[in-house]
């Protein structure tokens, strides 16, 4: 299964594509943790993506492009893969359909923009292996640490209010057109989200027939 999540910054496609992840046997290709390690480290590509993460603009399509092409390379990308946070613009989309990288299926959790700006509030990242929790849906065993490695649980600059709002201007402007990209290419599949993440997964399964 080669599956592409759509939906916007906050839908809970991260954890779902985790779930899914777990699910199929599959990985689970994140450019949001791919650039977040790049930031973290301070590498070229990471010091370019941060200017533009901070500002909730999009990192520009050479840079994901590049980093995605070198993932899907990889030996355990052969029997499938799940893309989590690429494309995001109908250029990107084209721009892996002329690499020659194959979707079977995207699949586009829908979401209000006034429950994104909500469930954005209370999510917690990790500092150190990037995990995330959310204070209501998803809480850590204990306030403040990582379940996965003990880290400290921190508000990331791009879910703070300001920030959040400007990606959802960002996302209905230039990521949202993509259902359209996929709907002509008969591969869209669209869920509502639901008030659990167990009701979500429930809905995905059974709209890709798992």
């Amino acid at each position: 299964m080669k599956l592409i999540l759509l939906g916007a910054p906050g839908a809970g496609k991260g954890t779902q594509a985790e779930i899914l992840s777990r699910m199929c046997s599959i990985p689970t290709i994140s450019t949001g943790n791919i650039l977040r390690a790049a930031m973290k480290n301070g590498t070229p590509i990471g010091l370019k993506a941060k200017e533009y993460v901070e500002s909730g603009k999009l990192v520009p399509d050479d840079v994901i492009i590049g980093i995605v092409r070198e993932r899907l390379a990889e030996p355990d990308c052969e029997k499938g893969y799940i893309l989590d946070g690429v494309p995001r613009t109908i250029p990107q989309a084209q721009a892996l359909e002329d690499e020659g990288v194959e979707i079977d299926t995207a699949l586009s959790i829908e979401i209000s923009d006034e429950e994104i700006i909500r469930r954005m509030s209370g999510r917690r990242t990790c500092s150190s292996c990037s995990a995330t929790f959310h204070v209501v849906s998803n809480p850590p065993k204990v306030q403040g640490i990582c379940d996965v490695c003990g880290g400290e649980l921190i508000i990331r600059k791009d879910d703070a209010p300001e920030t959040v709002k400007a990606r959802l201007e960002v996302y209905h402007a230039e990521t949202e057109p993509l259902k359209d990209f996929y709907k002509s290419r008969g591969k869209l599949i669209s869920v509502e989200n639901q008030p659990t993440i167990e009701a979500t997964t429930e809905v995905i399964m059974k709209a890709l027939g798992l």
